[in-house]
């Protein structure tokens, strides 16, 4: 079982408010916020940042924050834990196992994916300054 602190996360508050509207978006079974109260908390989102509707169809429930402020991303932080406030809802908890990655990363990514898999800090020695390379 996983668990955050609404009001002390760990997170900065971008990661704060994906992984609220994406845990409420999930539609887990195990997650302790009530369906209705996922939905208000994504519609009341999705009017801070769109002029549209929210949309009713689940695959199209996606914030895009790409154009946000951070004056707009406090406004999603402050709404998101009201609502859960006002719900007595502290800690949210679910319980869902890691998946592997639907998408897979674009192809400007790849080449420092790559690299990344091979990183490794703890073999990393000093660079010798007598040596010529």
């Amino acid at each position: 079982m996983q668990s955050m602190n609404v009001r002390a996360p760990g997170l900065p508050d971008l990661q704060f408010v994906l992984l609220v509207i994406a845990l409420c978006t999930s539609k887990l079974a195990s997650l302790n916020v009530p369906e209705a109260l996922c939905r208000t908390i994504f519609d009341r989102c999705w009017i801070l940042v769109n002029e549209t509707p929210p949309p009713v169809r689940p695959e199209d429930r996606v914030l895009d924050l790409r154009q946000g402020t951070e004056t707009t991303l406090e406004a999603l932080a402050v709404t998101i834990r009201s609502l859960l406030d006002e719900a007595g809802i502290t800690t949210l908890e679910w319980d869902h196992p890691p998946s592997e990655a639907t998408m897979p990363s674009s192809p400007e990514a790849r080449p420092l994916l790559d690299r990344l898999q091979h990183f490794d800090p703890t073999s990393k020695q000093p660079p010798d300054p007598d040596s010529k390379s």
